[in-house]
């Protein structure tokens, strides 16, 4: 029996498009307690503020908010606790690198549901100035218009 795959995001991080240009993406496996999985798959969590730290040779995300499963009980966990990653140690020392030597960081992008098993795709990605900003949003609205007027005809 085959598994599906389900990849549509259960939760994004629509901000760090806006806040970041993403130079490249990871998908990772967290490692979860028991009622996360319940509220992850309920869509209740915020990528909104969350980032991920590498120590130790270890990935770890941080600052991500998961609802606390409503029929949980005693045994619920903490929504905001650091949930570790599980990322390839190849992945990890070219992230290091890359955060160390280029001073980019790292940020979730959006969390799904790939075989069963929570999967969360973090960018490896540098800050936008001001002005990138108000660039991206400009030329988001010319392909508006143009999406707009082709479709008129």
């Amino acid at each position: 029996m085959k598994k599906k795959t389900d990849d549509k995001p259960l939760a994004q991080n629509r901000k760090a498009s806006h806040d970041y240009h993403i130079l490249e993406t990871f998908e990772a496996g967290m490692i979860l307690k028991g009622t996360e999985i319940k509220a992850i798959r309920q869509s209740r969590l915020n990528l909104k503020d969350g980032f991920v730290s590498l120590r130790n040779g270890e990935a770890v995300l941080k600052n991500i908010h998961i609802s606390p499963f409503e029929q949980g009980n005693i045994f619920n966990h903490d929504p905001l606790r650091d949930r570790k990653l599980l990322l390839h140690r190849s992945q990890i020392s070219k992230l290091e690198k890359e955060t160390k030597v280029g001073g980019l960081t790292i940020v979730p992008l959006k969390v799904y549901i790939k075989n069963g098993f929570a999967k969360v795709l973090i960018g490896l990605a540098k800050g936008k100035k001001m002005y990138d900003k108000r660039e991206s949003l400009k030329q988001k609205s010319i392909k508006r218009e143009v999406d707009r007027a082709l479709k008129d005809y």
